[in-house]
């Protein structure tokens, strides 16, 4: 008689969802639903506006959101701060904020620098991996909304630069 029983699936893990995230970012996939057991992810890029990732299981309270998403739901961190426009640069995945290539070096950037397209901006380090961000538009750094060693989400506004006309 066959052996039917198997061992139950085990729930997705927080670095699993980081390596579909980034595995995503390094193709041309723009939508992913993944399943475990009773676990389900579901990534999606491309749009105009950060999509949050949303990992949901089906046993009561179980839902995990990015901190933006949370903050956005409770009203949090809606500071009467003035809104300031331009082209934003995001963190292509989870990880750390890092504003220069060591402790002991200047910045990358610091408000009010010119940048030129392709000019490195900052690094985010994920997973023992340190992956240079580089500016897509030239202009001026308006605003660095992260600090030095802060954690980030897949998504979130790192800077604005101001884009230059010409």
């Amino acid at each position: 008689m066959p052996n039917n029983t198997q061992p139950a699936p085990s729930a997705i893990t927080f670095e699993e969802v980081r390596e579909l995230v980034q595995l995503i970012n390094k193709s041309d996939i723009t939508e992913l639903t993944y399943e475990r057991g009773e676990t389900r992810v579901h990534i999606k890029r491309g749009s105009a506006e950060p999509t949050p990732v949303l990992i949901q299981n089906t046993l009561p309270n179980m839902a995990v959101m990015p901190q933006a998403v949370a903050e956005a739901a409770t009203g949090a961190g809606a500071a009467s701060e003035p809104v300031i426009s331009g082209h934003v640069i995001t963190s292509p995945m989870v990880g750390t904020f890092y504003a220069s290539p060591s402790p002991k070096d200047a910045p990358f950037v610091n408000e009010g620098d010119s940048v030129k397209v392709g000019d490195h901006v900052c690094i985010v380090e994920a997973m023992k991996m340190m992956n240079s961000i580089e500016s897509d538009v030239a202009g001026r750094v308006v605003k660095i909304l992260v600090k030095n060693g802060e954690p980030v989400e897949f998504g979130q506004t790192l800077m604005i630069i101001e884009p230059s006309n010409g």
